[in-house]
């Protein structure tokens, strides 16, 4: 039997954590649009088109942070249920939020420093991010349990990226390091890259044992 401990707490309490940032900033965002602060030159756009920006906060909040609980094995096997009812709830708001991010670059004015080589990783993080949702569920529904972590944690890595683009972008801003569109795009992009880098050493360091976040198995933590 799997034991809740205090240890097993840390990853989701950094994942969190990581994640704080970003969740701080959607909630100004969403408080600025429901309580009418001044339009300026920088803001206009959310105005002109609330509701993606709206839907991409709201769901890429909850899905980082609720998300993060499926990495505390324990607290999932004494609750067999929640991984469930936690995945019914994570799908939609992380397909939403990838979703809605796409609507966004595409359709929202670029701010400043936001060239065609960040548009482009958008696309595909984007893209990715919903796809490895949609490929986890359909693991699921095949009763594939390994694949399905694989995918989901695949797909949660990405949507964590921009809580680990704060860091990758404090060194240009804190560091005499000339910062414009390039060093910007360099910075961001590295953010996936790491949270992409960190979930496929998860995924292969686990898999031989078959006790992934997601999974259902002998080793299962999920019910």
């Amino acid at each position: 039997m799997i034991k809740s401990t205090k240890r097993e707490w840390l990853v989701p309490a950094a994942l969190i954590t990581l994640s704080i940032i970003p969740i701080l900033q959607g909630t100004v965002r969403l408080v600025g649009l429901a309580g009418g602060v001044e339009i300026t030159a920088e803001n206009a756009r959310y105005f002109e088109a609330p509701l993606p920006a709206v839907l991409h906060i709201v769901g890429v909040s909850i899905y980082c942070v609720l998300g993060a609980f499926q990495f505390a094995p324990g607290f999932r096997y004494r609750k067999p249920g929640w991984h469930r009812a936690a995945g019914r709830l994570l799908i939609p708001c992380g397909l939403t939020a990838a979703l809605s991010g796409l609507w966004l670059n595409q359709f929202y004015p670029p701010i400043e420093f936001d060239g065609p080589l960040i548009y482009g990783m958008r696309i595909l993080v984007g893209t990715a991010w919903a796809l490895f949702i949609c490929l986890g569920f359909a693991a699921i529904r095949r009763r594939d349990f390994q694949k399905h972590s694989a995918w989901m944690i695949r797909g949660y890595a990405l949507g964590l990226g921009g809580g680990t683009q704060v860091l990758t972008i404090l060194p240009f801003i804190f560091l005499p390091i000339s910062f414009g569109e390039f060093t910007k795009d360099i910075a961001l992009g590295a953010g996936w890259a790491i949270n992409f880098a960190v979930a496929e050493w998860i995924i292969r360091k686990e898999q031989p044992t078959s006790n992934l976040p997601f999974v259902k198995g002998r080793t299962s933590v999920t019910g």
